[in-house]
């Protein structure tokens, strides 16, 4: 198939604080072979240190297909948000600042989705400085920490797809409403989209012939705070969870005031938000813990 008869692919890349590193990501992306037609989309969510001025170079070179947009500090989920509503792509492919990408990438990740087995993917993903230690997807611990699958043969489903890099086709993507636009700054991201789509019967898989390098960082290049992160979590439960997990998550909040944490998150649209998500879903949050095996 030509590039002429496959979809627009959308690669979308919140950025803020990051160095050198848009520029060695945007150089991987357009130096990795695909058949793919792609246009890339960078949001700066209000950087200090410049490091998307350097998209303007790029995207005299190449007629418009790389675009950057300019937020003052919307937080994470938001500028993922604002990034797929400028795209103009079926797919869409979000992707951290900080990647290093192989050879037909995009074919091998799109494919489990083109074919119907999957509604959205991820790669495998190593560290830069360890590329042979590869993880596969995500699921989570008693405790709703991350852990890492090993390896299969074969594409398989995920719990969570991990932020760093994964595709979605457009149409599930908005269907879903997208990232939680409630969000603050950083956190719990990830989990709550790929929990968004499994209970509303979409599929997330891992697509383990792909692998990216991802650059993974002690400490943030900005301020993120423990009731960013709790607030995240809270809305996530009170958005998807029955009422014994939203009071285990209020016990896992740590190094912030449960109590206001929770007022403050009931104070948002929270419940109309999962009234509308309790009304549409087609698996619950029992169905989830079980078919993944989590132990919350």
């Amino acid at each position: 198939m030509t590039d002429e008869c496959k979809p627009l692919v959308s690669l979308i890349f919140p950025a803020k604080n990051e160095g050198g590193n848009v520029r060695s990501t945007l150089e991987s992306a357009l130096q990795a072979k695909t058949d793919y037609p792609f246009e890339m989309i960078i949001v700066d969510d209000g950087s200090t240190d410049g490091c998307c001025d350097v998209v303007a170079s790029y995207s005299h070179a190449n007629m418009g297909r790389i675009r950057s947009l300019r937020t003052e500090g919307i937080g994470l989920a938001q500028a993922k948000n604002l990034g797929a509503r400028h795209s103009k792509g079926e797919y869409l492919i979000f992707c951290d600042a900080h990647l290093f990408f192989e050879e037909l990438w995009i074919d091998g990740l799109l494919e489990p989705i083109r074919t119907g087995l999957a509604d959205g993917t991820t790669p495998g993903i190593a560290p830069t400085n360890s590329p042979d230690i590869v993880g596969y997807g995500q699921t989570l611990d008693n405790n709703l920490g991350i852990q890492w699958n090993g390896w299969q043969a074969n594409p398989f489903p995920s719990a969570v797809m991990p932020g760093g890099c994964f595709a979605v086709s457009r149409h599930v993507f908005f269907d879903i409403g997208g990232f939680d636009h409630g969000f603050r700054l950083w956190g719990y991201e990830d989990v709550e989209i790929s929990l968004k789509m499994w209970l509303f019967g979409y599929k997330c898989y891992v697509q383990p012939n792909v692998k990216i390098l991802h650059l993974f960082r002690e400490t943030h290049p900005y301020t993120v705070t423990y009731d960013h992160i709790n607030y995240n979590l809270m809305r996530m439960a009170y958005s998807h969870f029955n009422v014994a997990r939203i009071l285990q998550c209020n016990e896992l909040i740590k190094y912030s005031d449960p109590d206001h944490i929770e007022s403050t998150v009931l104070e948002s649209n929270v419940l109309r938000q999962r009234q509308a998500y309790f009304a549409r879903r087609k698996y619950d949050d029992n169905w989830y813990m079980h078919n993944f095996g989590i132990p919350f």
